[in-house]
């Protein structure tokens, strides 16, 4: 039984925006997922969502562009993600245009405001939607991502190179089946340690969800290297909380705790044994903080 509903559009320019939100959402506090790198909105765990709409969320999700279902940009001149971080090659659209994307998609919802639950690059996305849009952020949950005001080499610096070179290196046939097995690979690199990964179950899902976005390193390459032209995250000055795994492969935990540090009143979570994901054991732990956050 899907309980999501059936794929909408919204709007921002030329940029046409996929999402969807649960169907059993209405009367509750407005919650919008925030995707990360490359991935589609199909990739947040449905376990979590339920988390949080039994939290009293009505919860939505959406491709940000340049991934799933939403307009994909013409190639630029990088495939490259690290290239396009460091040196800004990539860059076809602003960091801007990504925050008022999501505003787009709050406006088809008929959300006049929403808690952020943005996750990796959507954590940063949140962070910057935020300071671009004060008035639509009820409240902000950034999960295992760097400072959403941090550019080029001040971002690297928060990141484990050597999973990133492994992830720019990832090279799979341009096929439903490399597709699945990119996705895996992705699974298998980020995965919480503390949590035994069911590689049967892994596969399973990456199958209902595959698509290009993984393998995509152009499309990466333009999200990644999206120039932000705001304030600093020091300005942000809705009720925040940070969480980040504490085995986190791919962003250093010092991260999170910058941007807690950054953000007047954040609070900071480790989530122990936790990495570059949210396994099913911390599903409703990380709902009922939310809830929380919500509740101040």
């Amino acid at each position: 039984m899907n309980i999501w509903t059936p794929t909408r559009w919204a709007r921002n320019g030329e940029v046409e925006l996929a999402y969807d939100e649960l169907t059993a959402a209405q009367g509750k506090a407005p919650l919008l997922l925030v995707t990360g790198l490359g991935v589609s909105r199909l990739w947040w765990p449905d376990g979590l969502a339920q988390a949080l709409a039994a939290q009293g969320f009505a919860v939505a999700r959406y491709d940000q562009r340049d991934a799933g279902e939403s307009t994909h940009l013409p190639p630029t001149a990088t495939g490259n993600p690290i290239t396009a971080l460091v040196r800004k090659r990539g860059a076809s659209y602003t960091a801007q245009d990504m925050t008022d994307d999501a505003v787009a998609v709050m406006d088809a919802l008929g959300w006049k405001s929403a808690h952020l639950f943005g996750q990796s690059l959507g954590g940063a996305v949140a962070q910057r939607i935020a300071l671009r849009h004060p008035g639509r952020v009820r409240t902000l949950t950034s999960v295992s991502a760097v400072p959403g005001d941090a550019a080029g080499l001040g971002a690297l610096r928060h990141i484990r190179l050597r999973t990133l070179g492994k992830l720019a290196r990832m090279r799979y046939p341009d096929t439903p089946e490399g597709d699945i097995e990119a996705g895996i690979a992705l699974a298998r690199l980020l995965h919480s340690p503390a949590y035994p990964l069911d590689e049967q179950a892994v596969r399973d899902a990456v199958t209902s969800l595959a698509d290009s976005g993984v393998r995509d390193g152009h499309s990466q390459s333009r999200q990644i290297s999206a120039p932000w032209h705001g304030p600093a995250i020091s300005r942000i000055r809705v009720p925040t909380l940070v969480l980040h795994g504490a085995d986190d492969p791919l962003v250093k935990p010092a991260a999170g705790r910058a941007v807690a540090a950054r953000i007047p009143g954040a609070r900071f979570v480790s989530l122990p044994g936790v990495g570059h994901d949210l396994p099913e054991p911390v599903w409703n732990d990380v709902a009922m903080r939310v809830r929380r956050l919500a509740d101040r």
